[in-house]
């Protein structure tokens, strides 16, 4: 399992999977053996309890001497000394779970899980630098890897279509939910949580990093609109990751006069999380682009309701257990809203939709490792 980009607090869904993915694996596998390759510096943040797990130390984070060198290296002669030293291992397959081969190349099987291409949709929001990265390694890992974990149905669509991969090479496995994710009755507890964070009235809740696709700019322009159309009372509060549109987003929330209607809670405890989904009134998922979607899943998990964006591949996460909007249109995104946020009986029913979605194995990690597995072996097989 190729951990080598593993960054703990910068990666979002992708880190999320990552680390139950291996707990699971963990769990479910006492018959093959794993080699975890990842840098010195995160390896605590990568708990192994399997004693047939056992991790492989490649230090070439930056800043370090090893990864000055490997790209010294690579820019002056074109060959990747991270190349040389994986191809030496003694491993039937590699495991590269974060939508790129790192490094390209190898002469060992490979599974690669793709999440998503927002690139090929929303240039601008790359800068010219990391939109060079994405065209250097996106398409080239995905012809190159002997199979592909697709994360949807919507992100195979997206390969066979965009890269020209063929179907037949693709496996879609759905994310999981964690177990803590579920409806919680510990009425001290949630409100302890509610205190803490300072949170004092009913609230839609939007868990996403400030990255442009996420879309919180028009989210905001709905929240005005709730408050000047629908006489909308509540808060919305939002947490995640601080990414490149946080500073217009606060100064978007200053320009609409809606501050004391938006409450900022920044990158919040993992452990913390389903107990905002508890006390929400419901989820708004405003975003533009989504490979899965996992906030939906421990949305539905928590029992709490969810109005949402019609694109990529949120409809199929959700089905019918949500209430779509179009994520371009302020105006749609406050009037779904609104309906959902006054009716107790369409709450009720979404509820129950999406908890009878997720009891579904479709959405469990122990189902996503037991799948992987099969992945893997597909890939020896292929040889």
């Amino acid at each position: 399992m190729n951990a080598t980009l593993f960054r703990p607090g910068q990666m979002g869904g992708m880190e999320t999977y990552f680390r139950n993915l291996l707990y699971s694996l963990q769990e479910v596998d006492d018959k093959n053996s794993y080699a975890l390759l990842c840098d010195r510096h995160y390896v605590n943040e990568l708990p192994l309890s399997n004693k047939n797990f056992k991790e492989t130390l490649y230090n070439f984070t930056k800043p370090s001497f090893r990864w000055l060198l490997r790209g010294i290296i690579r820019n002056i002669t074109k060959i990747d000394i991270l190349q040389s030293a994986m191809n030496s291992l003694d491993v039937d397959v590699i495991h590269h779970p974060f939508s790129i081969l790192n490094p390209l190349d190898l002469t060992i099987p490979s599974v690669l899980t793709f999440h998503d291409m927002q690139h090929e949709f929303f240039p601008d929001y790359f800068s010219t630098y990391e939109m060079k990265i994405r065209k250097e390694f996106y398409s080239p890992s995905a012809k190159q890897a002997t199979r592909i974990i697709a994360i949807s149905n919507y992100s195979k669509s997206c390969l066979v279509k965009m890269y020209n991969i063929a179907p037949e090479k693709i496996d879609v496995i759905y994310h999981g939910y964690n177990s803590r994710f579920r409806i919680i009755e510990d009425s001290s507890r949630l409100e302890q949580i509610r205190l803490r964070y300072g949170i004092r009235k009913p609230f839609l809740y939007y868990p996403a990093a400030t990255w442009p696709h996420k879309n919180h700019i028009m989210l905001l322009a709905a929240l005005k609109m709730l408050k000047d159309k629908y006489a909308f009372e509540g808060q919305l509060v939002l947490s995640g990751m601080t990414r490149k549109t946080n500073s217009e987003l606060k100064k978007k929330i200053d320009q609409l006069g809606v501050v004391d209607s938006v409450k900022i809670l920044g990158y919040l405890p993992y452990e913390d999380l389903p107990y905002l989904y508890n006390l929400a009134r419901m989820l708004v998922f405003p975003s533009l682009f989504e490979g899965f979607g996992l906030p939906l899943v421990e949305a539905m998990a928590c029992g709490c309701p969810i109005a949402c964006s019609n694109t990529t591949s949120i409809p199929e996460v959700i089905d019918d257990a949500g209430v779509f909007f179009d994520p371009t249109s302020a105006e749609d995104i406050a009037e779904k809203v609104s309906m959902l946020w006054n009716s107790e009986e369409e709450r009720k029913t979404l509820i129950g939709k999406g908890l009878e979605r997720v009891k579904s194995k479709a959405f469990s990690w122990e189902n996503n490792a037991r799948k992987t597995i099969k992945v893997y072996k597909k890939a020896v097989e292929e040889l």
